[in-house]
Formats: structure tokens, sequence, C-alpha cells
């Protein structure tokens, strides 16, 4: 029977290694023997009592011991479900008490803990048994003593849990059918070819696209893999770059931030690189700015990388990762329309890109094979025309069977047997354009203000830390709707900062900014894979809680 754990038996006979580039040195193994330090860790979980079925948490940082864990859980017949790491120091007591609830409901048999972060788990009665990684890796059970269970394709092989964006995070139920659908998908609509593609990544193996697009499908497919850790290039941004032009990269991926740092690293660099081999730079996970691809593809040009190699695509959790992509080698295409018509009659009307409403917004190819999109409206369930913007649809192959324990937002979730995403988007020449969240909207004077055009405005400001910026909306004059932004600063001249972001709002948006909040660099709340935390922010603005500058 087809399923992942039987992909990954057959990727371990081929010739394919994946690089980790965590330590000191590098180290390089086969997926093969990756394969036999797996079958001796599932030999030493069996033992502990882990079953086809079972729950196990996993939590530690990008290591061999990590990976190998992971596919041990999935040889046994077992439930994945990856925690996520602190984001920073400071949230030690938050991330504790966090780590604790998505063991709780994700029913965890038990936990898989890298040795370092262990202190920070604390037992209680109930909970869980706790097994250290380096015990397990040192165990003295062997690959031959591990028990083959039956795979089945209904078996459930990962728990995603949401970021929690805008909610609470949720158990996303990813059975080994949906997976694997969805990498075959991948592997269609990107042109996978496993004897030449060398995939690399720094991700984190607790978000989606890390772990099924720079995890699994290489594990599972016997590609080669260079695989970092997020610290790795959030202290050296130049070093994805690098592990590109070393390693004749031909995929990677990362969201649009990670684009405006590797673009600073690439313009610092007095070294030249060669990036002509990368074929897929994948920007997906948050909102993709033209401006920052184009400047990233003017400081990747003397090192050879090509523009046609820009890569903008949606995904989400709910549909295992890929939703939509654009065809591999066409670059980066967008759609200019007048942003007041977009907003007032929501319809995407295309004008030229000097025109005074010009908005300029990224388009995000196709749906994947197996998947179908729709464009609704949000309200009435209409299903709306082309250049119509409402809310985003999706059924297929690849769709979640559902949350995990969550009845409530299972009734929310699907209509008529489409998944209701709560996104904001549009179709364009057939390729998926996206506006923004629902819940995200600031309704001004009858205007649907999209947060990410606030954002982009302020987060061009000298003084302002570009991509650490938040808007939402506030109770204005009579009980209406005004838009509040929350922006880091290093700046040392606050009042001409605050006037330049009345400034940029006022011309991004056409309507001004009732109150401006300017903070501490680095305290912005984000999700555990980097996402802005609109709702938060809001209510901590609205508590006095932002640590103000």
């Amino acid at each position: 029977m087809d399923t992942i754990a039987t992909r990954i038996e057959h990727a371990a006979k081929g010739m394919g290694t994946v690089r980790f580039m965590t330590g000191a040195e590098p180290v390089e193994m086969t997926w093969g023997e990756l394969h036999t330090k797996a079958k001796a860790m599932a030999a030493a979980l069996q033992t502990r009592g882990v079953n086809r079925g079972d729950h196990v948490a996993v939590l530690g940082p990008t290591t061999i011991n990590l990976v190998t864990s992971m596919q041990a859980v999935w040889l046994c017949g077992a439930t994945l479900v990856v925690l996520p790491l602190p984001m920073r120091l400071a949230s030690l007591e938050e991330f504790t008490r966090s780590t604790r609830n998505r063991i709780r409901l994700a029913d965890s048999s038990c936990v898989l803990v890298d040795n370092d972060l262990a202190p920070f788990l604390t037992i209680e009665d109930g909970d869980p048994p706790v097994y250290l990684l380096d015990d397990l890796a040192a165990a003295s059970e062997s690959a031959d003593d591990f028990i083959r269970p039956d795979y089945h394709r209904d078996d459930l092989f990962v728990l995603q849990f949401t970021s929690g964006s805008t909610s609470e995070p949720k158990g996303v139920q990813l059975p080994n059918h949906l997976v694997a659908a969805n990498l075959d998908a991948i592997h269609e609509a990107a042109e996978v070819d496993t004897a030449v593609d060398v995939m690399v990544s720094w991700l984190p193996l607790y978000h989606d696209m890390g772990l099924v697009g720079f995890c699994i499908l290489p594990m599972s497919a016997g590609i080669d893999l260079v695989l970092g850790a997020p610290q790795d290039f959030l202290g050296s941004p130049g070093r994805w770059m690098e592990w590109i032009s070393k390693y004749g990269g031909t995929a990677t991926a990362g969201p649009n931030f990670s684009y405006v740092l590797a673009t600073r690293a690439l313009n610092r660099s007095k070294e030249t690189l060669d990036l002509s081999s990368l074929r897929i730079a994948l920007n997906g996970a948050e909102p993709v700015d033209p401006n920052s691809v184009r400047a990233f593809v003017e400081a990747g040009a003397r090192h050879g990388l090509r523009p046609e190699a820009i890569f903008p695509a949606f995904g989400m959790a709910e549909v295992c990762i890929a939703g939509s992509f654009p065809i591999p080698l066409t670059g980066m295409e967008t759609d200019i329309v007048d942003a007041e018509i977009l907003e007032l009659e929501h319809r995407a009307v295309n004008v030229d890109s000097d025109h005074q409403n010009a908005r300029e917004i990224v388009k995000l190819g196709r749906a994947v094979p197996g998947l179908e999109m729709r464009i609704c409206d949000p309200v009435s369930g209409e299903v709306l025309a082309e250049r119509e913007v409402g809310e985003l649809l999706i059924r297929g192959s690849s769709v979640t069977t559902g949350y995990y324990r969550r009845p409530e937002a299972n009734a929310d979730l699907f209509r008529d047997g489409w998944l209701c995403t709560g996104d904001l988007a549009y179709m364009a020449d057939g390729q998926m354009v996206m506006c923004g969240r629902i819940k995200d909207l600031i309704i001004v004077g009858g205007r649907n203000v999209y947060p990410q055009d606030v954002e982009r405005a302020v987060g061009g400001i000298d003084g302002i830390r570009s991509g650490n910026v938040i808007a939402f909306s506030v109770e204005g004059r009579g009980g209406k709707e005004a838009v509040a932004v929350v922006a880091e600063t290093r700046a040392d001249d606050r009042e001409i900062v605050l006037r330049d972001v009345h400034e940029a709002v006022l011309v991004a948006v056409g309507v001004p900014a009732k109150e401006v909040a300017l903070v501490k660099p680095g305290t912005l709340p984000k999700t555990s894979s980097g996402k802005l935390q609109r709702t938060l922010c809001k209510e901590q603005f609205l508590d006095q809680g932002l640590e103000l500058v």
C-alpha cells in the first residue's frame, strides 16, 4: 500500500543525501543511513510503548536527532505532532504554557524532547512520559529490533497546529493519503526532478512549509536536501545564499521578510556567489511585496540569479501545504488595479502603473493538481465572477478532514464540501490573487482598507523596521472603525517618525491613522513561524501592554 512510510522505505534505497548545516561542521549522510538510524530509534520507541495510532509530540531545534525522531514516529505508524520553539527568550514562560497546551490538545501519548529544552517542560501528574532525544539515539535497540507495523492510507500522519496568527492554534488533521496527494501535486506542479534537484532550507520543521515541503518531500522521494536551522539563517542571513551557491541549490523557500534579509546580505557581500542553479525561489507564508522581490532580483543579478526563478505561491496547513503554484521559471507576475474601486466596489479593475490609485498585487499561480479554487461572497455564498473579490474556497485531494476535536470550528470550516479559507481573493487570468484576511479588514467609511497596504507603506519609512509593522482597526468617532498602527523603531527622533507614519498611511490608503504607537525592536507579537499576530497586538494596544519607545 502506498503510504508516506513506504515511500520513505523506497527512497532509503537510493543515493539521495541530506546535509545538516547546524553545528561547527556540516554533516552529510544518505537518506538510507538516516533511515537505519530511524529504524533503531523506532525500535526504542516501540520498547517504550509507542504503537500505530498513538500521537507523539516532538520538541527540538533542527538537528540529526530531531529529523531521525520524526521519521521514527512515522515508522511506528504513529502521528507526529511537532511543537514550535520559542520565538524570543523573553517569552519562555509563554512558551512553556503554550507547549503544555499543545501536548494536551493533541492527546499526546509521549513527548520526545531535545536535552537542552527538557528543563522547560514542567511535568505534572497525568502528563505523558518525556523521553530525551539523546537517550533515544543512544538506546541499545538496533534497526533489526524494529517491528514493522501495517501502514494504512487513512492513518493520521501529522497533526499540524495552525500558527495562531488570528486565533488560538488548532490541530489540523493530515492523514497519510492527503499528505501523499499534496506531495504528488508539488512534484508535478514544481516539475521536480529527484535525480537533479537540490533543495535548500532553513525553515522551521514545526511549520508546514518546512515540515511538508522541505522535509517530508525530500525524505520520501530521495531528493538531495541541504538543511539548516532558523537561528542559522537569522544569525547570518547570507548563509542561505551561500548554501545555495556551494551545493548547487535548485529549490528553496521562505517568507517575504527572509528575502529582504537576504537582499541586504547580498548587497553587503564582497564575495561572488553562483546562484544560477536556482530555479525555484518560493515566496510564501506571508504577503508577497513586489518591491522586495525586485530588490532581491537586482541584488542577486551579479551572482547569476535568474529573475524567472522567483516563485510566489500560496499554501496553508489545511491543504497539507501547497495550494497554488505558478509555472516554474515564469518569474513574478503582478496585477495592477485601481485601489479605490477594489476597496469600495470589491472589484479588481486594471489600470496603468502611473494611475493615481494604482495598487500592485502579486499573482500566486493556479491551484495545484488535485485542488480546485473558487471565489464566493462571504455572506451569501454566491460564486463570484473573475476579478470580483470574495472569500477563497478550496476543495480536492489534499484538503484536511478537519480540526482535531474541534466540532464548533469544523462547522465553520466547510461549506457544501468546500474549505472556507477566511482569505479574501480574486481570480485574474486563471491565477489566484490574494487581498488579505477577512478578519483583518479595516472598514473605514465604506472602504475596505487592507492592513497589508498600511504595513507595507509604513515599513518603507526610514527608522521603521521593515516587516515589523502591524495595522488594525480601533473604534473611532461615532463608534465607527479607524486605523491604528504599531511599528518597531530604533530611530532617535520619534516626532519625525510619527509624522512620516501619518503621512505614509494617508497616501497609501486615503484615510489617516487615528492612533500610532512606536514600540521597541523585537517586541511585536509573532507566531512561532514568525507571522505577525494582529489580534494579540490589538489586545496589547487596548490594554496598554505594548513596550513603547
